[in-house]
């Protein structure tokens, strides 16, 4: 079957309204499932490779795994076929769009914005860590937030169970920017793999770029098999070193030197966030998102239910970038590294650096307000 067209009905039930987004080897449709009166997001393969065993084993990957985890920082599955024309998943719909999208509009984000984000994606990457899942693609373009401001991690297409990670052929499997030393070199990969990800997603959101390049896709990999991940204040100014420190332990060369998982991941970046005091923080939704613009589509389904106010509030701005007063700390954990390091730093020189870049970095601290924080 050829690209799908409005009207379109997949298994009898889900009825095609409009095309959200197109991927290498799939398409994501918004729909309406007739049977439960709802929207949800069709993804279903491009028929290019629907006798491909490796596409098609991805599919099932996907849906045998997300149909595993339920939590609120992962995007839901519903639904999953192989059995006719069309391979699809029917997944949660997520009206707000990706955090790729959100970085292109709004470029490098505060420390307190960036915590935010991590919380978020870490908490549903840890669901997937206590089920013994390694994700082997996080990455912006896989970390989405919803129309009511959640982060959500997404994209299970190349999940493995940790005890089945090591890598069996010679190709990198993942995506070049955000891979581990041992996607590249082909050592076995854990827990721990999703972690050096996580904190290259961490650098690319306080500095806006990602640590390695190279002139091949091939040389961007290898470059992490030479070369550290540098401190993200050494590409932009006033980052505390305290994230320059999570940053280095998330994404240490050796697996056995980084957090074991994203628990030991999260545990951290809440330390961080206590200890310089970081507010609270709503993470705002890209207004150019392609699933904001569909959104904003009426339906082609003339008997789509009317869409709720809570539906539509990725249309409003909720959240300015502005410094709010900051809570008083709260943590029984302490990191004896993490402890040197702020003994380091003083309350002035961190308002001053975290205050300066706030205002002066992409539109972070622009954005009008029209609705007041509660911190």
């Amino acid at each position: 079957m050829s690209e799908l067209q409005p009207g379109d009905v997949l298994e009898g039930r889900y009825v095609i309204d409009r095309p959200i987004a197109r991927g290498g080897m799939s398409t994501v449709y918004r729909c309406l499932d007739t049977r439960l009166d709802r929207e949800v997001a069709a993804k279903v393969m491009d028929p290019r490779y629907l006798d491909d065993e490796v596409f098609l084993d991805r599919f099932s990957r996907e849906a045998r795994a997300m149909a595993q985890l339920s939590h609120p920082n992962l995007v839901g599955v519903y639904d999953f076929s192989a059995d006719g024309e069309d391979v699809f998943l029917i997944m949660e719909l997520i009206t707000g769009g990706t955090l790729r999208e959100l970085l292109a509009e709004r470029g490098p984000m505060p420390p307190h914005a960036a915590a935010e984000v991590m919380r978020g994606m870490l908490t549903g990457l840890a669901v997937a860590h206590d089920r013994g899942l390694v994700h082997r693609d996080i990455k912006p373009d896989n970390i989405l937030i919803g129309g009511d401001h959640t982060v959500k991690l997404a994209d299970f297409g190349l999940v493995r169970a940790a005890s089945e990670s090591s890598r069996s052929t010679d190709q990198i499997v993942g995506t070049v920017a955000y891979i581990a030393p041992e996607q590249v070199d082909g050592s076995p990969l854990s827990l721990a793999t999703d972690v050096y990800s996580a904190g290259i997603v961490l650098f690319e959101l306080l500095t806006g770029t990602v640590p390695f390049h190279g002139d091949t896709p091939l040389g961007h990999a290898m470059a992490r098999l030479q070369h550290d991940v540098p401190p993200p204040s050494s590409r932009i100014s006033g980052v505390p070193m305290l994230f320059d420190e999570l940053t280095a332990s998330a994404t240490a060369r050796n697996p056995r030197d980084r957090f074991t998982g994203a628990h030991e991941f999260l545990d951290a970046l809440d330390d961080v966030s206590a200890s310089l005091r970081l507010p609270h923080f709503v993470v705002p939704l890209p207004t150019q998102s392609a699933a904001h613009r569909v959104a904003a589509i009426p339906t082609s389904i003339t008997h789509v239910p009317e869409v709720v106010p809570e539906e539509v509030e990725e249309l409003e701005e909720v959240e300015p970038y502005a410094e709010p007063h900051r809570p008083e700390p709260e943590t029984n954990r302490s990191t004896p590294r993490l402890v040197v390091a702020l003994l380091l730093m003083t309350a002035a020189t961190a308002a001053v650096a975290v205050g300066g870049w706030w205002y002066g970095s992409g539109f972070y601290g622009v954005i009008p307000e029209l609705i007041r924080p509660a911190f």
